[in-house]
């Protein structure tokens, strides 16, 4: 698929088939996100792959719309950690580039994803931090709910020439 396509025609996707990813895919998936640009080439990110139900619907729980989890074949979360970001505030930036390149790749290779937002939401921060027993200087900030589209998306025209600006506002 041209990247140019990928990019403007991605949606969310936030119901699945049964058809289960595969790890070979997943990982492609995580290659992608490795490859997202990151301030002074920190890579400040982390990944957590799960399926367990029981995690998921403890995610649902601190979370309430991160429902379609349920029917996902698998989730991935996106840390960052405090030691390896360029400055502090660069983790979150690094991780959006990341989560961004996985929706991307997912779009890109028949897969369907969405973006469930953690950060900056404290509550949902702590919680699935201690949900998934993570170190002291590694932060939650997404999770990506992954599976093979049971949905299809209307193209909306987002581009909005009034929104661009040349040399001065």
């Amino acid at each position: 698929m041209d990247i140019i396509e990928t990019i403007i025609y991605r949606r969310s996707i936030r119901k699945y088939t049964d058809e289960k990813v595969t790890d070979s895919q997943v990982e492609i998936l995580l290659k992608a996100g490795m490859y997202a640009p990151s301030a002074v080439n920190k890579q400040s990110w982390h990944f957590i792959v799960f399926r367990d139900k029981q995690v998921i619907n403890e995610i649902i729980e601190i979370h309430r719309s991160a429902q379609m989890l349920e029917s996902s074949s698998v989730a991935i979360l996106v840390c960052w950690d405090e030691t390896l970001q360029h400055d502090v505030g660069y983790g979150p930036v690094d991780c959006s580039a990341a989560t961004q390149n996985i929706l991307l790749a997912a779009h890109g290779t028949g897969l369907g994803a969405v973006w469930v937002g953690l950060y900056p939401r404290e509550n949902r921060v702590t919680a699935v931090h201690r949900l998934f027993n993570l170190p002291a200087h590694v932060k939650p900030f997404s999770i990506i709910s992954i599976g093979y589209p049971g949905e299809k998306k209307e193209f909306p025209d987002r581009f909005k020439k009034e929104k661009i600006h040349y040399e001065k506002w």
